[in-house]
């Protein structure tokens, strides 16, 4: 199994073990994901309860949000808008053929934004986030790491698209990233380019950086597995490494993430919300956060706005 899979693999466990799908429906899940029913069925009997999250780890910054109530209405000055405009369907050159995406233009692009998404594929929450960084300034292209099978909605439903994520070689995804940076470039000429992504999405944007993508001024990776080995030495993107503290699976992953920052000498910042979970920013999950995913994005805005504004 690779790394890949593996993450997958937990994922669909973890949600089994929070209750959020049944036995059944975790079994049908790892099927589509290569394991037989031996391992699949240990697998989710090793997946038990959370362990104690209250151990945030040496050197972050822990973050308790209080909701803020307010619905911000600047737009374009740093402030976090929450009417996001409208997408609409791209498709320009990539390395193995025509990329897909979501595009999203600010009236007055301060800069722009890569968007990654989960492991759903490119969904309407994900489009609605690039729309919010548009309307708050950032020229947003969310980018379908499907669009060499026909884009996310051709695949079939999230497990079926989780399965054929974990089918496809991670390099495809560097370079394919890699090319979202260009279009931005080209579309939003003379200005920075930041990138973020969730779960699956955060771990792509560790790829990115790790990929040797030094054109990135700035990331957000939201509660993104940081890969194994990986080396950001040739990055130069000030990351800000957002996390759940309930999120021990992914969290584990937080210190290789923090060593190579420092080894590499990024800026960087890391943000964990003590009684926030996986997948705390997905407004159309069972794990939405209001007061933390309220928090993250403006403190994401803010970082945008300081280092590729």
């Amino acid at each position: 199994m690779t790394e890949l899979q593996r993450y997958l693999a937990e994922e669909v466990a973890e949600d089994h073990a929070d209750g959020i799908i049944t036995r059944r429906e975790a079994m049908r899940r790892l099927g589509l994901l290569g394991l037989g029913a031996a391992t699949a069925a240990t697998l989710l009997a090793a997946c038990g309860s959370k362990a104690d999250a209250s151990n945030t780890g040496t050197g972050a910054t822990t973050t308790t949000a209080a909701a803020s109530g307010r619905a911000a209405q600047a737009g374009e000055s740093g402030v976090e808008n929450w009417a996001p405009i409208a997408t609409q369907a791209i498709s320009f050159k990539g390395p193995r053929g025509t990329l897909l995406g979501a595009w999203a233009a600010a009236r007055r692009p301060r800069g722009s934004v890569l968007v990654i998404h989960e492991n759903r594929g490119l969904t309407d929450h994900i489009r609605q986030v690039a729309g919010r960084y548009a309307a708050d300034g950032y020229s947003a292209l969310a980018l379908d790491l499907l669009s060499e099978e026909g884009g996310t909605a051709k695949v079939g439903d999230e497990a079926q698209v989780a399965a054929a994520l974990s089918q496809i070689d991670p390099r495809r995804f560097d370079a394919d990233m890699k090319a979202g940076v260009s279009e931005l470039r080209r579309r939003v000429r003379g200005t920075k380019v930041a990138a973020t992504g969730f779960c699956f999405g955060g771990g792509m944007i560790w790829r990115l950086l790790a990929a040797g993508e030094s054109r990135v001024a700035a990331a957000a990776p939201f509660y993104g597995p940081f890969p194994e080995g990986g080396d950001l030495g040739k990055a130069k993107a000030a990351v800000l490494a957002i996390y759940g503290g309930l999120d021990t699976r992914v969290g584990a992953t937080r210190p290789a993430a923090q060593a190579a920052m420092k080894k590499a000498g990024l800026a960087n910042h890391v943000m964990v919300f003590g009684g926030a979970d996986h997948a705390f920013f997905n407004d159309t999950g069972p794990r939405f956060n209001p007061p933390a995913a309220a928090e993250a994005y403006r403190r994401a805005l803010d970082w945008f706005g300081r280092n590729a504004g």
